[in-house]
């Protein structure tokens, strides 16, 4: 099985983010990740 890299704190922590106002490609590029990975997160656990 896969190691993630973030936890699911952290997850919830940049969606917080983002429904906070941020911008997604800001969040992107602070975080190290994907805007795709960002999305799917959102349809996840959002």
């Amino acid at each position: 099985m896969k190691k993630t890299r973030f936890t699911e704190t952290q997850i919830m922590g940049v969606l917080r983010q983002m429904e906070g106002g941020v911008p997604a490609a800001e969040l992107c590029r602070e975080h190290g990740m994907s805007s795709a990975t960002l999305y799917k997160w959102r349809a996840k656990y959002g």
